[in-house]
This record gives structure tokens, sequence and C-alpha cells, in this order.
């Protein structure tokens, strides 16, 4: 029987949030059953009205204090910032002088 050869975990890389289970606003639901029971709300307001550009306005909701936070987070630092959002340093650049956030 042949040997196996042992493969090593690398010790110094931690693994990647990945946010599913995030909790919160201090009311134990995830980010994700957040957003739905937000949208869910957004339906049953629209008394009759026909909803459009949904995208569009949840995007516009949620980019800038996203921007913002993540900004703050990073202390500024926008290399830090752009690897925690998963987006390049130009493309953030671009959205903070969208949004008017110093960094």
């Amino acid at each position: 029987m042949a040997a196996r050869k042992k493969t090593r975990q690398r010790k110094d890389s931690p693994s990647q949030f990945d946010g599913r289970d995030l909790k919160v606003n201090g009311t134990g639901l995830p980010l994700r059953t957040q957003a739905e029971v937000a949208l869910q709300c957004y339906f049953e307001t629209l008394n009759g009205h026909k909803p459009a550009h949904l995208y569009e306005l949840v995007m516009r909701e949620v980019e800038e204090p996203l921007f913002k936070i993540v900004m703050d987070h990073a202390e500024g630092n926008q290399s830090r910032a752009a690897t925690i959002l998963g987006i390049n340093r130009g493309t953030l650049r671009k959205k903070l002088k969208e949004f008017g956030i110093g960094g």
C-alpha cells in the first residue's frame, strides 16, 4: 500500500468570513434576513403603486453607508478598504468621489 503524502494547511492565512451568519443591529437576525424584511416592508407600503427601478433604489440606499462604514473601519486606508470590499482601489476612489467621502 502506497503511503499518502500529507498536505499541510497554511496556518498564516485565516479563513475568509462570508458574513452569512452576521448578526446586526442587536436583533440577532442575519444581515440577509434584515434585508428581506426591509424589502417586504417596502412592498407592503406601496399602497397600490407599482414598484420601479428597485435595484437602483436599493443600491443607492446601501452603497454610500457601506463605503462610509468600511472607510471608518479601515481608518481611512484605501488599500485595506478595497480589500475588505473586494474591489480594486481605482473603483474605490471613484465611489468615494461619487459619494463625497474623504479618504
